[in-house]
């Protein structure tokens, strides 16, 4: 496909560059095994030069005035508009995503891009007192300088542009490494995107390669301030141990296993919807996915019945294909992987309502329950479409299951009672918890992050201000200090 071939490039310093590694990324279409692209890796000289390029032009881009650098966020959020149909093609094709998916991946991203608009408004001085006579004390919020941001496979568009855009907004240059499986839906759409928006060369670089050929160049860099990583919570403890030892700030947005609890009190209609959709959307590949389904004993029986029936409907097979509701996982190791989970559930005495086929990389739901006390399915992530019932008696069991997770990053709750519901999501330690409605929520203004093994940091809002900002005291005495000697 021309759009792949076109973009199979590393982006540095304004440049298209075909990188000088030894070895090629294959670019591959998950459904259908078609080569979409070859991209040779960048290497860690060609790392340098994207930070070097980074450094140059973050100077001058800190300097600008906000209400022009504004204006490129406006034309990217047009540029994506206008091509949406294509990206839409582009997401089926690369990542084996639904048209549902993409839709809602690019409606999160053009969100997103409105956000980052304002974001390069928002950043305000203060005037603080002192306790010294005739002493002003001023405090800047300045752009940290240079970013590192990886970005992961399942999400790449929307996660990359999530950190991408506030980062650039707020004064900073960047320096991108998608996801090999996503080079270019996460990497050189990216970059596309930005230079027609007319975004200066150097502010934003992608290096599209791997640790198997740079290693740790892309955190140990001197460069980077600030590395914003999305992926494995075991990849993020890396990455937070090498930027500690280098005194950098690090902002990872980790796994999850999440739970969606259903009281006795709730619409079991709507919590099965909300349930059905949180545990599989994009094939259950999302961090904040609904792993563990808990519901109270009392209505164990009517919601299965009607969550099974409803996981049964689901149509499995070629994303591109508008009725699709599963698509493929994103490479055959995906796969192997939730079905190897699958198995050994089974073989360790759970009850399968549903056991799905597994064609390539294709998976079919299951729907797993009567699992034994300490499974250890119950306390990891899972990458893929399965879900875990699991029932309790009553609403502090229900909190201790929920919390039996090195994990906690979002979950929801579903009750008659909305304040019951309050009640429940504050007991629960995660990020985020949502009161009768699905687990998988992102917006601009409203922080998102995890507790535990789910990361640390936040983003979005003031809380990206934080993350990509810095703040400077300057102070200024207007009469004279008296000094001891």
């Amino acid at each position: 496909m021309s759009f792949f071939t076109d973009l199979a490039h590393q982006y540095i310093d304004g440049e298209w560059k075909v990188g000088s590694g030894s070895w090629d990324i294959i670019d591959f279409n998950p459904y259908d095994g078609e080569k979409l692209a070859s991209i040779t890796v960048a290497t860690a000289d060609e790392v340098d030069q994207a930070y070097r390029a980074a450094e140059r032009a973050q100077r001058e881009w800190a300097e600008t005035n906000p209400y022009e650098r504004r204006g490129v966020f406006e034309r990217a959020l047009r540029v994506v508009t206008d091509r949406e149909e294509e990206i839409t093609e582009a997401i089926i094709a690369e990542l084996g995503g639904t048209r549902l998916k993409a839709a809602f991946e690019l409606q999160l991203t053009k969100e997103f891009l409105r956000e980052a608009v304002h974001l390069a408004l928002r950043p305000e001085g203060r005037i603080l007192p002192s306790p010294e006579e005739g002493k002003e004390n001023r405090l800047y919020r300045t752009p940290v300088g240079v970013v590192g941001i990886v970005s992961p496979f399942n999400f790449p568009l929307f996660l990359s542009i999530k950190t991408v855009a506030p980062a650039l907004a707020l004064g900073n240059a960047v320096v991108l490494k998608p996801h090999q499986s996503a080079p270019v839906i996460g990497g050189s759409l990216i970059a596309k995107i930005f230079e027609e928006a007319g975004l200066p060369a150097g502010l934003l670089n992608v290096v599209i390669t791997d640790i198997a050929e740079i290693g740790d160049a892309l955190i140990e860099h001197p460069v980077p301030s600030v590395i914003c990583f999305t992926g494995s919570d075991r990849v993020g403890r890396h990455v937070a141990t090498v930027c500690a030892s280098h005194f950098k700030r690090s902002i990872l947005e980790l796994g999850g296993n999440s739970a969606l609890i259903v009281l006795d009190d709730a619409d079991l209609d709507y919590a099965v919807d909300a349930a059905v959709f949180s545990r599989f959307v994009h094939q259950g590949q999302v961090c904040m996915a609904a792993n563990r389904i808990l519901v109270d004993r009392s209505v164990e029986a009517e919601f299965t019945e009607k969550f099974v029936a409803k996981v049964a409907s689901l149509k499995v097979g070629d994303p591109a294909d508008p009725a699709t509701h599963i698509g493929p996982l994103i490479n055959a190791s995906q796969a192997e992987a939730v079905s190897s989970v699958v198995e050994q559930t089974i073989a360790a005495g759970a009850r399968a309502l549903l056991h799905g086929a597994v064609k390539g990389n294709l998976v079919a739901p299951s729907v797993l329950t009567e699992l034994p006390p300490g499974s250890p399915v119950l306390g990891q992530e899972i990458f893929g479409p399965v879900a875990l019932l699991v029932p309790f008696d009553g609403e502090d069991e229900a909190v201790r299951i929920a919390d039996d997770t090195p994990y906690g990053l979002s979950g929801a709750v579903h009750t008659g009672d909305v304040e019951r519901g309050v009640r429940v999501a504050k007991r629960v330690r995660a990020g985020m918890f949502h009161v009768n409605d699905g687990t998988v929520h992102d917006e601009p203004i409203v922080p998102f992050g995890g507790e535990k093994s789910s990361g640390v940091g936040r983003l979005n809002g003031e809380s990206t201000v934080d993350a990509f900002t810095t703040h400077k005291w300057i102070s200024v005495q207007h009469g004279r200090s008296n000094f001891p000697f």
